[in-house]
């Protein structure tokens, strides 16, 4: 068990390089489990590591249909050495309109929900699990977006449960991340399925 993200950040820096010179570390977990906000205290402690949010990369139409978005725009130039260039989704203005650069930094962070699915499996080095049950984090994220995003969340329950369906993330966690009363607590993933 690692007790808080500094203690997981030194473990992450030991790894190998998993996507050319870059280990990459994906933060996945239900909606409103506390992906975001996790990734961005590990980041820090990994000294400013950069984090890739996947809400960028999804749209309405493809809330989980982002795997060939993030393999060209993502894993092949950091695979590669070279920077990551990809497009920021504006949830408002239903388009892509800006866009981020990711440097092939010795970590780097991949965040969201389905980040551990197996098309990006081969590139981790590390796959954690926000440990929360998918009600208690839903009911999380709710009450982060408000009533306004209520259509929303009726079209997204049932689209990340099938996606989890059909290509869970937790089973093939290394770590699952706890979030307590006094902070955080990582503990061994579940074993392997066969």
């Amino acid at each position: 068990m690692a007790p808080d993200p500094t203690s997981l950040a030194a473990r992450l820096r030991a790894l190998p390089p998993s996507c050319g010179p870059v280990r990459l570390i994906a933060i996945d977990g239900h909606a409103g489990s506390g992906k975001t906000t996790f990734a961005e205290l590990l980041a820090h402690a990994l000294d400013g590591a950069p984090v890739v949010h996947t809400d960028d990369l999804a749209t309405h139409e493809e809330l989980f249909a982002w795997s060939d978005r993030f393999r060209a725009q993502v894993l092949e130039p950091l695979s590669r050495g070279e920077d990551a260039r990809y497009g920021v989704y504006d949830w408002v203005h239903r388009a892509f309109t800006e866009q981020r650069v990711v440097p092939p930094a010795p970590v780097v962070l991949v965040e969201g929900v389905g980040t551990g699915r197996r098309s990006l499996r081969p590139y981790l080095a590390c796959l954690l699990w926000m440990e929360l049950t998918s009600e208690h984090s839903w009911e999380r994220g709710q009450l982060r977006d408000g009533p306004g995003l209520s259509a929303f969340w009726d079209g997204w329950i049932p689209a990340e449960l099938t996606h989890f369906a059909e290509d869970p993330s937790r089973p093939y966690a290394d770590f699952l991340v706890h979030q307590g009363q006094a902070g955080y607590e990582v503990h061994v993933g579940p074993p392997l399925p066969p």
